[in-house]
């Protein structure tokens, strides 16, 4: 494992455990020698994991779009940044340089980053584990939320096993190590739906 993605919050949040959370990932990810490839913002908790890779001497690449980068948000140590035209170009450059995908605790856009990437796992598009850091159990409700999902029969136990859930990074990392991705999906049946 070369390189993870991390999503997570442009804020510190409301308490002092997510930015802890955070800098904690950042040493594991040096440590691993596994390069940070995250948004490339100096602020809230993506600021703060990556200044921690850097700090242990880790490699850091941010990608970030022009009208954020114009707006002197971006984090200027990084190894690289790139910067790109638009959130779906940072997407798909952030998928395509990473070996898997964790969120941090943060709000809406980063449950829609890796919510996209699970779905393009489901659909085969690729075949790299997404991971959700449940620090302070920040994402309990949201590893119920897929069990119900489950449960309800939107989403197999096949499918289900892409969403790893854990509270310590060398524990989700190690995780991601083993992952066996499951069979790509050919097509739905009424036993298999999504």
């Amino acid at each position: 494992m070369k390189a993870i993605a991390v999503f997570c919050g442009s804020r510190l949040g409301a308490k002092d455990a997510y930015k802890q959370g955070a800098v904690a990932l950042g040493k594991a990810l040096a440590r691993e020698n596994i390069t940070l490839v995250y948004g490339g913002a100096s602020v809230g908790l993506m600021g703060t994991v990556a200044d921690e890779v850097l700090q242990a001497g880790g490699k850091v690449i941010g990608v970030m779009p022009r009208f954020l980068d114009e707006r002197e948000i971006s984090h200027p140590s990084l190894t690289e940044l790139i910067v790109v035209d638009s959130m779906h170009e940072r997407k798909a450059k952030m998928a395509e340089l990473s070996d898997g995908f964790i969120a941090l605790p943060g709000g809406p856009g980063t449950l829609e980053e890796i919510f996209e990437v699970f779905t393009w796992a489901q659909l085969g598009l690729h075949q790299k584990p997404c991971g959700f850091l449940n620090i302070h159990q920040y994402y309990d409700q949201m590893e119920k939320l897929f069990d119900h999902m489950t449960k309800e029969a939107f989403l197999s136990d096949t499918y289900r096993s892409i969403a790893l859930f854990e509270d310590q990074p060398e524990t989700l990392i190690e995780r991601f190590k083993q992952y066996t991705p499951p069979e790509v999906k050919t097509y739905i049946t009424s036993e298999d739906q999504t």
